[in-house]
């Protein structure tokens, strides 16, 4: 076996694998290995799939193979895992909540602990990995803010199992976190427009003029100072 069929051999039994891993570091860089591997997979219908901001790859079917396989009714267009509804909305939810903030700090090249530092030269940094800019979200804190709207516990339990044995999400007790194919099988060139200007563009906006409402509503800086002194003389 040479290595491009390794490499997809193993891509096919473990669905995917790290950037780290021996052989996908080299066709990332070989690109001779990578046509070879893009080649057949193409030949079987597949295609790789890779993003620099994600720790892993994967391979998808061909948009034209797709139609092919799955059909072209219903929801088999877009999910062959046979995830419910409820399970796919979710998804959608978690990977907002989680891909949409980690992507903003690694193009601004700014992680949590050097986010309030100056930073002349922000583009020379390199490229936060995904383990390091995504977030961690809290179990309780999506049980209460999306429960009721997701099925309650016992559907949110159940499907985020669900996701959890597709790759996308990983759980470590009270906590959920960025799986090997979030930031991979969902295609954020499509998916971030839609919830930044679609299904967030009323949340947004209404936090922004909130904010614009506070600041509106606070006095100017003498008349603080003023009330500040007071305080300290009372």
């Amino acid at each position: 076996m040479d290595d491009a069929a390794l490499l997809i051999a193993e891509l096919l039994t473990r669905r995917w694998l790290p950037r780290s891993h021996r052989l996908v570091k080299r066709a990332l860089v070989d690109a001779e290995l990578f046509a070879q591997v893009e080649q057949r997979l193409a030949q079987s219908g597949l295609r790789w799939m890779d993003s620099i901001y994600a720790d892993h790859v994967s391979v998808a079917l061909l948009p034209a193979a797709a139609g092919a396989v799955l059909g072209e009714a219903g929801a088999n267009a877009n999910n062959n895992l046979d995830l419910p509804r409820d399970a796919q909305a979710l998804l959608v939810v978690l990977w907002a909540l989680i891909v949409l903030p980690k992507r903003e700090r690694q193009t601004s090249r700014t992680l949590d602990a050097d986010a309030g530092q100056d930073d002349l030269f922000p583009g020379a940094k390199p490229l936060p990995p995904a383990r390091s800019a995504s977030p961690v979200l809290s179990y309780k804190a999506l049980l209460e803010d999306y429960g009721p709207q997701l099925g309650k516990k016992l559907r949110l339990d159940a499907n985020l199992k669900l996701l959890e044995r597709h790759g996308f999400i990983l759980r470590r007790q009270d906590e959920i976190a960025e799986g090997p194919l979030l930031d991979v099988l969902l295609d954020y060139d499509v998916l971030a427009p839609r919830i930044l200007d679609g299904a967030l563009a009323d949340v947004l906006a209404r936090e922004r003029a909130m904010a614009e409402e506070y600041e509106s509503n606070q006095p100017p800086a003498p008349v603080q100072q003023a009330q500040a002194a007071i305080n300290t003389e009372n």
